[in-house]
């Protein structure tokens, strides 16, 4: 597992290498309370309800965040997570026809923001591999969560295998986490701090037949249901609403730049509590939601490959209650030394873990597994 972080590791350059396909390319035959449902969304995420604390802070100097300049003719201005570029004042969750613009427009570069998301998550089921370098990092009050590994995929549809592997580092604290398919079984590995670690397994098989008996054809796709980086954009396209899209570069590397909001019924279910204030014409603002929960995500998809570069979550950070206040990064993901279409070596899919705190979670999994949205 690559786990380095120096000085430079904001600094690398994103890049992304697109070996055309041949006939050749391989096939293969927290702790321990539960979580709240919306960790499972991101990593950025997933680390901030493992930690307990609220998000807060700003990025480092020199950081990723700072480096995104806005691919147009005029002079690109340095966007900070607290600029006025990317730090929205608190609004109330948008309704699908804004104030800011007329409906026909509002909804036509909605429709074209959430063809974007669609076609890089089709994408991703189609490519014959991928192979990625990913970093993290997650600010919780005055400590910063950084972190690296590796993604790996290979075939498709239903040759097709994944590993995702990362660990987050903090000055007392380190977080490991595996998720790989091996075409019988989707594991997930956790070690969380000084906790005894879990496994945890998916019979694959039994997930094909689920979505077999809901009618989804496409089992190319089924990685979206199980895990890796198709499982984490699945669910974001599942549970947000994507409604404007511009152009940017980031390192030389031209991307769409897209970003969206909770869908209305899903945070409803959520966030219980709320329910009432979140279905009604107002909606919510973001310093209303629980403490650590982001109010919106933000996409960096190449424009060449379709490739999802960069997953940003915003929020108002600050126990609860707190103020207005402006949006700000508060965990980021990034996958970089991209390379598509390249030879994998299949020893990446093989686990064989230990049975001792295996557990097999199929039974209670399989009413999860719904269709996504087309």
């Amino acid at each position: 597992m690559d786990s380095t972080s120096g000085d430079g590791f904001f600094g690398k350059t994103l890049k992304v290498v697109t070996t055309p396909p041949t006939d050749t390319r391989h096939r293969f035959p927290g702790f321990r309370r539960r979580a709240p449902v919306w960790m499972a969304i991101p990593i950025g995420l997933a680390m901030c309800v493992v930690s307990g604390v609220s998000v807060t802070g700003q990025p480092p100097a020199g950081s990723v965040y700072q480096r995104l300049t806005p691919a147009t003719a005029e002079p690109a201005a340095e966007l900070a997570p607290d600029s006025p570029a990317t730090a929205a004042p608190p609004l109330p969750l948008p309704l699908p026809s804004s104030a800011s613009a007329t409906p026909e427009s509002a909804a036509e570069q909605a429709g074209r923001a959430e063809r974007v998301v669609a076609a890089a998550l089709a994408g991703l089921s189609r490519v014959p591999s991928v192979s990625a370098r990913v970093r993290h990092l997650v600010r919780v009050d005055d400590m910063v969560l950084k972190g690296s590994g590796r993604y790996v995929q290979s075939g498709v549809g239903e040759d097709q295998r994944y590993r995702y592997e990362y660990r987050l580092s903090a000055t007392d604290e380190e977080f490991e986490i595996l998720d790989v398919c091996d075409g019988l079984f989707a594991w997930n590995f956790r070690r969380i701090g000084q906790n005894p670690p879990q496994v945890e397994r998916i019979d694959v098989r039994r997930i094909r037949e689920r979505l077999e008996t809901l009618g989804i054809a496409h089992r190319q796709d089924q990685s979206a249901y199980l895990g890796g980086v198709q499982r984490h954009l699945g669910l974001l396209r599942q549970y947000f609403r994507f409604a404007s899209i511009t152009s940017a570069v980031i390192d030389d590397v031209p991307v769409w730049l897209i970003e969206g909001t909770w869908d209305r019924d899903t945070l409803a279910w959520i966030v219980k509590e709320k329910a009432e204030a979140i279905k009604s014409e107002a909606g919510v603002a973001p310093n209303e939601l629980p403490d650590g929960m982001p109010y919106s995500v933000r996409l960096s998809i190449s424009k060449r490959e379709l490739f999802p570069c960069r997953i940003e979550w915003l929020a108002v950070p600050g126990k609860r209650p707190t103020s207005p206040a402006a949006l700000q990064v508060v965990a980021m993901m990034e996958l970089y030394d991209v390379r598509i279409g390249d030879p994998v070596d299949v020893s990446a899919f093989v686990y064989k873990p230990a049975t001792e705190g295996l557990t097999d979670i199929t039974d209670a999994y399989l009413p999860q597994v719904q269709p996504l949205r087309q």
